[in-house]
């Protein structure tokens, strides 16, 4: 093998190492900074754009009907549209003290003004309560693009098993406050730093591995093509 052919086969391996490591992409992730088991509180759903070329105009999130809120509002946000939607339930439910019969299926939030844009991101939230008594709370989230794409974020992660590749947003509950109204314990100011602190670091680590990709790929590139060069000089 020639020196040269060397230096092709390693530029063309450096590609391929950067393209099978490139980091995995963000998707619709769910926090809150007081939800607690049998309280209320807020949950806030960070949405990204990962189209390369549309906005995404349209987030729509599904609450479980299996643990219904008794009561709910949605955050109000300038240039999208906030509608709620309630349907009756498959059978009369108590939820804490409350005995519902319907409930409310479906927050959705359209643009009125261009969307989130291409490589940005945005967060809407929703307030209510009581959360269930459970360590965790599962939703549906739906994101549509200005082109016509549509995802769906409802894929359960199996314990054991790897992150699917279009997982549901799931909100982890910190333990009761005693009062119900969530934020009012230092447990939950804890759990709520914890979770922030969490994605803080996954999105730091996301753009790191982002930035370091790029550069290995550039690397490459021009070690191939100072390759090719010299290949032509010597022909």
């Amino acid at each position: 093998m020639t020196r040269t052919t060397a230096r092709l086969v390693a530029a063309l391996s450096t590609v391929a190492l950067v393209a099978i490591a490139a980091p995995a992409s963000a998707h619709v992730g769910v926090s809150s900074p007081d939800a607690a088991k049998e309280g209320f509180g807020k949950a806030v759903f960070r949405v990204p754009n990962e189209s390369d070329t549309a906005a995404t105009t349209k987030v729509v999130v599904t609450l479980p009907t299996a643990t219904p809120f008794a009561f709910l509002t949605a955050q109000s946000k300038p240039g999208w549209k906030a509608t709620i939607t309630k349907a009756k339930l498959p059978k009369p439910t108590t939820v804490g003290d409350y005995d519902l019969t319907e409930a409310v299926s479906t927050v959705t939030w359209t643009a009125e003004d261009g969307g989130i844009p291409v490589g940005q991101f945005d967060e809407f939230a929703i307030s209510g309560g009581p959360f269930p008594d459970a360590a965790s709370i599962s939703f549906d989230a739906q994101q549509t693009y200005s082109d016509g794409e549509v995802v769906d974020w409802n894929q359960k992660q199996a314990k054991g098993e790897d992150e699917p590749e279009q997982p549901a947003p799931v909100l982890t509950l910190a333990e009761p406050t005693g009062d119900h109204h969530g934020g009012a314990s230092t447990d939950t100011s804890k759990a709520a730093y914890s979770s922030e602190l969490s994605i803080t670091k996954d999105d730091d680590g996301n753009r790191l591995g982002t930035w370091l990709g790029g550069g290995a790929l550039v690397v490459a590139l021009a070690a191939l093509v100072v390759a090719l060069r010299q290949t032509r000089r010597r022909a």
